[in-house]
């Protein structure tokens, strides 16, 4: 009798666990949802504080106005997202076993930013084979903003890694994956992860990355390995896009120096 009273009180706990983290899973999607909208919002009023900057041009303030908009919105909804999370001791253990060491957990990071540029390379090929045009006109238009306000660079950088990967591979990911298996929840949380990017002509660029994310997850059984690894992707598509001219120049530069060698 013992026995099965300890049984049933078990099966209560982890029901009630269960129906906690769902609760902190709304939470946090209304949380993302809210700072998306919100940083539309704010963008008027700054970019009404900055044009009153005689040295900036209009666009010159409206890009600022986008870039502390989000800085803002995102500072916000980080400082939510770690006292949702952080302060309930269950919400990130998802897998069963043991969690890798520290430097595995890094050199996993690593390895996964090499994986999601390969993932990366591979689905830009094949979206070429299908007629896809390349580039990214989001990732253009961001990045002509980071070179007016440099703030924007953190949002990239720090911010998406953190809140992305907390939305898309904790709550998404983990809870489709306690209920269903890794490929599913993998595929349907990369898919979202991709749509939510807005350019779904590039559904595969976006895709790849996602599932590799949600693999070194898995592997690592730690949230901070996909956060590595994205933030080590976002970090290097900012320098390049940063310093596209310089890298052209230097390419033009290889290309001359091997025409000469060929005479």
């Amino acid at each position: 009798m013992l026995f099965k009273t300890d049984k049933i009180t078990g099966v209560v706990i982890k029901g009630m666990n269960i129906l906690k983290n769902w609760k902190i899973y709304f939470y946090l999607i209304f949380t993302y949802v809210i700072m998306q909208i919100g940083s539309i919002f704010l963008v008027k009023p700054i970019f009404q504080y900055f044009k009153g900057n005689p040295s900036l041009t209009t666009q010159q303030a409206e890009y600022h106005g986008i870039a502390w908009s989000l800085f803002t919105a995102n500072t916000l909804a980080a400082i939510i997202f770690l006292l949702l999370t952080f302060t309930r001791k269950n919400f990130f253990h998802v897998f069963k076993g043991k969690p890798a060491s520290v430097g595995s957990t890094i050199l996993w990071g690593v390895l996964g930013f090499f994986l999601a540029l390969f993932g990366q390379m591979a689905a830009a090929f094949i979206e070429q084979l299908i007629g896809v045009e390349a580039g990214s006109e989001n990732t253009a238009f961001l990045s002509e903003i980071a070179k007016v306000a440099p703030i924007i660079i953190i949002c990239f950088v720090i911010f998406a890694p953190l809140l992305e990967e907390i939305i898309f591979r904790r709550v998404i990911f983990g809870g489709l994956y306690q209920k269903t298996n890794f490929i599913i929840a993998a595929l349907i949380s990369g898919l979202i992860f991709a749509a939510v990017h807005g350019e779904l002509q590039h559904t595969l660029i976006y895709l790849a990355p996602g599932l590799v994310f949600s693999f070194v997850y898995y592997k690592t059984k730690r949230l901070i390995t996909p956060m590595i690894s994205h933030l080590l992707m976002n970090g290097l598509v900012v320098t390049i896009q940063l310093n596209y001219e310089k890298l052209e120049q230097l390419q033009n530069m290889h290309k001359s120096f091997i025409t000469f060698l060929l005479g």
